[in-house]
């Protein structure tokens, strides 16, 4: 035992003696030296961090499910096939579908965080002629994701089946060119993903996280397009009479009701969204959304502002958004395949087009420069 060897005596005199260097100190330097005062920021300061503070929510995960981007930047190599699907029926019972040749693209992208710029080359219709604007843009954080588009057809089309009586045999005209047709569409889609901390869109979609366990979420969005659609009836009879001959005749232009038809599609969509982690570092995500959608024609609105003579229920249909993804992501290098599906339904009283179009990604891609 060593308590023999400790003075008392000596160690309160050693404690006053503490004290007095103490607080000789506070007189030399003011009391206020002992506690540190927090700094005052001004307005602007305030302001910037609260905004840095609400952008950096976006990308906060539980990393017991989601392991982050360990890297600035990542090159990447895509093939991109895209599929586009019209399909027209009139109030007698003749409808045609119209479907253009796949493209198939090819093309290097360059990526910054969240910022993918690339370039890619239609191997389809190099030696065409054939003029056909495609621009896809899908943004992902945890929280929010984004995608924006505009398509403008070419004069590719074909004619995929056509129905114009039970009797008569319109096979001759199947997979027969048809350069009658254009369309265009152009929006976006808006949504919410509720479990953004432990679900992951951009593990699945951008790469830029790897999901390390199963999770899903519910999904909101808004969005909103502008399609526009013109037939060429008249051209459409011709090709029909020199395929099937002269006792075969196409409807009247006029029971088809319009040529050229433009609408807008306001929606309001809900889903779910699912990552199955099946394999260490493999993820195979399904996404379905199903939209409320309200369209107007030029017909409908006649004035420049919302009247609600113009509201009608029969202007309600349902729209869909499917989204498909299987990916293999070590942080480092990621290889996969992704699809994003798009359904529109118009329906009038006289006449109705289902519109679906969609994409098929398959990339591989190498991260560097780490945080």
């Amino acid at each position: 035992m060593l308590t023999h060897l400790i003075n008392p005596k000596l160690c309160v005199r050693t404690a006053v003696a503490t004290l007095l260097l103490l607080s000789c100190a506070c007189q030399a330097y003011g009391q206020d030296s002992l506690s540190v005062k927090p700094e005052r920021r001004g307005f602007l300061k305030r302001l910037g961090h609260g905004m840095y503070e609400f952008v950096k929510d976006f990308s906060r995960v539980d990393t017991n499910y989601v392991e982050p981007q360990h890297y600035n930047y990542t090159v990447m190599l895509q093939n991109t096939n895209t599929y586009e699907v019209y399909r027209l029926t009139t109030e007698s019972g003749y409808s045609i579908t119209f479907a253009p040749q796949p493209s198939v693209k090819l093309g290097p992208y360059v990526g910054w965080r969240w910022i993918f710029l690339g370039y890619t080359v239609d191997l389809t219709h190099i030696s065409s002629g054939d003029k056909k604007t495609e621009f896809d843009l899908s943004l992902y954080s945890s929280q929010i994701g984004i995608d924006l588009f505009y398509r403008k057809t070419g004069n590719d089309y074909r004619i995929r089946s056509i129905s114009i009586g039970k009797d008569i045999d319109t096979s001759p005209l199947h997979n027969t060119k048809f350069d009658g047709l254009s369309a265009s569409i152009k929006g976006f889609n808006l949504y919410y993903i509720f479990n953004h901390k432990k679900f992951s869109y951009p593990a699945a979609y951008s790469q830029s996280t790897v999901q390390k366990r199963s999770c899903g979420s519910p999904l909101v969005g808004i969005g909103y397009t502008r399609h526009t659609l013109d037939v060429d009836w008249n051209k459409l009879a011709a090709v029909a009479k020199d395929k099937l001959g002269d006792q075969i005749e196409m409807p009247p232009v006029d029971s088809m009701l319009m040529s050229k038809v433009k609408y807008s599609d306001y929606s309001i969509s809900g889903g779910y969204a699912y990552n199955y982690v099946f394999a260490p570092r493999w993820l195979f995500d399904i996404s379905l959304s199903l939209a409320l959608a309200y369209k107007t024609t030029v017909g409908d609105v006649n004035r420049s502002t919302f009247s609600f003579r113009n509201f009608s229920m029969r202007n309600f249909n349902i729209d869909g958004v499917g989204r498909f993804g299987i990916v293999w992501n070590n942080n480092k290098v990621y290889a996969g395949a992704s699809t994003i599906l798009h359904s529109y339904n118009y329906n009038k009283q006289h006449f109705s087009t289902n519109n679906f179009f969609g994409s098929v990604n398959i990339y591989v891609g190498v991260n560097f420069g780490k945080r």
